[in-house]
């Protein structure tokens, strides 16, 4: 087979994992990253079963397991730490064969990259536009430089440069109606009690803490933005919404340092029908941006990225590897489109504020069938396989 070069744009989690599968797939890799710096800042991540599983295909999961917690429980709570329900996650586990890990995202991605290797990374290399060529792709970086391919993959988030070319007249994101605020304390890992993690459900707020280290415990507030007055920096939200939790959860905030508060207005943008034409795709958030309440954003990614290895495994020329795009792009956006949808229902029950809507909400969550949630779980956690282009 001659040699194959896929051309990456973006070193996030998802450009890296499509990196690692295209390489243990044969294929030489350039990798191209606006930043002028390859580590990644941030908090940290749930990574659910599928996620693991996606991580274990590249070689990963051991390490994943290593460098985070594996959860094993986790309890549904109001805000003053009334319990709703106890979940324990090995029910899930057994029927999915892999863990939930939570995990500090720097570690992750220091993973990915330690695995692609520098020397396939290109930094403050912003990318302009693309062209197709009868043999290929072209890609044109700011500094006016010129690189040639045989595969173009757009890995460069909600704001893909690669998307905006392939989707025109496309309306930019829309803002959601959330905010949330995200942070990662240490030394007080005691405030979680005897469990793993805990998700708290209030009228228009939602909320959630887990362990993510030895020392550090992630947590995050989800609020609606139209129930913020005054002005929207991380402190202030904060110091204002910690007041209607207990204890121990306001403990976990008064732990956190102001530089490891972050927050972000929440934008959602509808599933597009074609990620790609010639051999040019689309991957993780710049495909299919999704609200953080499925927990899925860079577990989508991941199994991007494996299928994407999968189905170039063996296409070895222009019409093979546009075959395979194809295929690869009809699978995951029956996929993540479900997600997407599941994403904005778990908003919307998030961030109810009538006390007779919230009082619905948490009898539903007392008294479901945990065969229900099980069920839900694994229908989440198992991707369709994807190892091959089908053959007419």
């Amino acid at each position: 087979m001659t040699q194959r070069i896929a051309l990456i744009v973006g070193a996030g989690i998802g450009g890296l994992a499509a990196a690692i599968a295209l390489k243990r797939g044969g294929w030489n890799v350039r990798v191209f990253e606006r930043a002028a710096s390859p580590r990644e800042l941030g908090f940290a991540l749930m990574l659910a079963p599928n996620a693991m599983r996606a991580l274990g295909a590249l070689g990963l999961a051991e390490t994943a397991r290593q460098g985070g917690v594996v959860m094993t429980s986790g309890e549904w709570r109001r805000p003053d730490g009334t319990v709703l329900r106890r979940l324990d996650t090995q029910s899930a586990r057994a029927l999915l064969d892999e863990d939930t890990v939570c995990i500090l995202r720097p570690v992750l991605h220091g993973a990915l990259l330690d695995a692609v290797g520098l020397d396939a990374i290109e930094l403050s290399a912003d990318a302009m536009r693309f062209a197709a060529e009868p043999r290929g792709v072209v890609l044109t970086l700011a500094d006016r430089r010129i690189v040639r391919g045989d595969l173009l993959v757009g890995a460069d988030g909600v704001g893909s440069v690669i998307r905006r070319q392939l989707q025109p007249g496309e309306p930019p994101p829309r803002a959601s109606g959330l905010l949330a605020v995200r942070g990662v304390a240490r030394d007080v890992v005691q405030h979680l009690g005897n469990t793993s993690g805990a998700q708290y459900f209030g009228c228009g707020l939602e909320a959630g803490a887990a362990r993510a280290g030895e020392r550090e415990v992630y947590w995050y507030m989800s609020l609606r933005a139209d129930q913020v007055s005054g002005p929207r920096d991380a402190l202030t939200i904060v110091g204002r919404s910690a007041e209607r939790f207990h204890e121990p959860f306001r403990a976990i905030v008064a732990g956190t340092r102001s530089e490891d508060l972050r927050l972000d207005e929440l934008f959602d943008r509808s599933p597009i029908g074609g990620w790609g034409r010639d051999q040019v795709t689309l991957l993780g958030d710049a495909a299919h941006p999704m609200l953080p309440h499925a927990g899925q954003g860079a577990a989508q990614a991941l199994e991007d990225a494996v299928a994407l290895g999968a189905v170039l495994r063996e296409a070895s020329d222009g019409p093979a590897i546009e075959a395979a795009l194809r295929h690869y792009e009809r699978v995951r956006a029956a996929r993540t489109r479900a997600i997407v949808d599941l994403a904005r229902r778990n908003a919307r029950i998030g961030s109810i504020d009538s006390a007779a809507g919230c009082w619905l909400r948490d009898q539903v969550i007392r008294y479901v069938p945990e065969s229900v949630i099980l069920k839900s779980l694994v229908a989440l956690g198992r991707a369709p396989e994807i190892t091959s282009v089908p053959t007419r």
